[in-house]
Formats: structure tokens, sequence, C-alpha cells
């Protein structure tokens, strides 16, 4: 394996993973108004998977990519079809908390998948991000739960698979042909099923073609490129913590686009997110405070 590159490289790249991710709710469920959930996909995983077949050309004959770029795309596929098929039954900010509880599933799925128990610091930093994002995201007495809840909420079970294998994988594999094989993989299961599985429809309409630009190039071929890297380097838990900034993210953007300030129980539960990122990334700095001296009658 190629030699770590400074913690907080890894850490910065997750968060711009995440910031791209940010505006990517509110695009999505407005382009959703003229294009069919499966189409969109297929369009949005073609057109990123064949911008980093281009770039990653020279790698694409690593065979110790295929099985895990293949599993790692079945689930991130499945995250998106429920993910995108819900926010057509459920308002974006809704969903945008029910994906976040991928968060505390991501540590349950490593330790039931691969064994990996999460430190005490990732443990607390979990669930600081988690309430945070409640916080940020539901609104008081909005406990109702409908069907687009559901599809959202086996959403954030399929991403905590896909970040908790993605991890195990990025370890083993080359970074560049494992992040085109996951990509090409949702792709070729959502052409294989847009025709069949709903009603066919498309209007070329600008927010369509400005959704396909930013998600397929950005928050696609660019935010999950790097998060394979990213995650050679990561754990599960830590990658999953670092990206319960995204409601923050979304919240700036509105910020600068549309001048939404946050309430006093949103602002808590971004404390709360930023307190759970902090947590695990003051980690290391006790971690590597130097022990004391072994007492020689010990020896």
């Amino acid at each position: 394996m190629s030699k770590a590159p400074p913690r907080w490289r890894t850490d910065v790249a997750l968060a711009l993973v995440c910031l791209a991710w940010g505006a990517t709710f509110i695009i999505v469920k407005q382009a959703l108004a003229d294009v069919s959930t499966l189409l969109f996909l297929a369009l949005r995983f073609s057109i990123a998977a064949a911008v980093l077949a281009i770039i990653f050309r020279p790698r694409l004959n690593a065979k110790s990519a295929l099985r895990g770029g293949v599993t790692a795309g079945v689930f991130l596929f499945a995250g998106y079809v429920l993910q995108t098929l819900g926010l057509n039954f459920t308002s974006a900010s809704k969903a945008a908390f029910i994906t976040g509880l991928y968060i505390p599933l991501v540590p349950l799925t490593g330790a039931l998948l691969y064994r990996r128990q999460p430190d005490r610091f990732e443990i607390l930093g979990v669930i600081a991000a988690a309430i945070g994002m409640a916080l940020m995201t539901v609104k008081p007495g909005v406990l109702h739960v409908n069907t687009g809840d559901l599809l959202v909420a086996g959403c954030a079970v399929a991403f905590a698979v896909h970040i908790v294998v993605l991890g195990h994988f990025a370890k083993q594999a080359e970074t560049g042909a494992l992040a085109v094989i996951q990509i090409a993989t949702c792709a070729v299961a959502a052409l294989l099923s847009f025709s069949w599985a709903e009603p066919v429809r498309i209007v070329w309409s600008s927010r369509v073609v400005v959704a396909l630009a930013v998600t397929s190039l950005l928050a696609t071929a660019f935010a999950f490129a790097v998060q394979t890297w990213a995650q050679k380097y990561s754990s599960p838990t830590r990658t999953a913590i670092i990206f319960s900034l995204e409601p923050v993210f979304a919240w700036g953007t509105s910020w600068l686009v549309a001048g939404e300030v946050l309430t006093p129980r949103a602002l808590a539960g971004a404390v709360l997110i930023l307190a759970g990122v902090l947590t695990v990334e003051v980690k290391p700095f006790r971690s590597i405070a130097p022990s004391p001296s072994p007492d020689p009658a010990d020896r």
C-alpha cells in the first residue's frame, strides 16, 4: 500500500465530498417533477461512469477491484433508488435526516460484517452527530411516518453497508478501478431497470439538465472517486461522522442562495455535529501522546 497521507488531508477530502452532496437534495427533488426516478439515475450514473472510465482508463485492468466494486455498487444503487423514490413522498429536510441515520448504523454494520469495533471517541462522535442531525433536520412535532420515510430509511441501511464495504475493499484494491466499477455497476443496474420498473418520462427542462450536470459530475464522479481514495486511509465510522456535516453544508448553501437563517434548535444541532467531528479529530493527538516510561519493577 502507498504511504498514508496526513490524516487531515483525508478528512478534508471527505468534507469536500460532503460539501458536494450538501445541495443535491433540493436539486434532485425539483428535477423529479420532469423525469422518472430510474431514468434520472441511469443518466446520472452513466455520465459519471464514462467520465471516471476516461480518467482512470490505465488502471481498469485491476482485477482486485472487481468484487469490491460490484458489491459496493449494488448497495450504492439500492441506496440511491430508495432515497430518490422516497423524495417523491416526503420532504427534502426529512429525507436528509432519515438518510443521516446511516451514521449510527455504520459502526453497527462494521461490527456485524467485519467485527470491527469502533473506539470510544468514535462512539461519542456518532452519538453527538446523530443527535445534531435530528435537531437540524426534523421539525418539532413531526413524528408521523409515511411511505417515503420508510423508503429513505431503507436507503440509510444501504448507504451504511456501502460505506463499510467500500472501506474494507479500498484498503486492498486499486482506487481508480474500484471507483469506476462501483459507479458502472450502478449505471448498469439503472439501465436494466428504468424501462420496465416504472413509467418512463422526461421533459428536458433546465432543472433536469442542471441536476444531471451537478449530480453526475460533482456529486458522483468527483465525490465517489475522492471517497474511495480517502476510505483507503480512514475508518468507516470516522467517514460517517465527517459525512454528518452534510446538513451543515446544505444549510450554508441555503443561507448563501436564499438567505435562510438557522433556528436556535438547528443551530444547536449544527454545534453538536461539529462537536462530533471534533471528537474524532482530537483522538489522534491523544493517541500519539507519549506514554509514561514503564516502571522497572513491572518488567
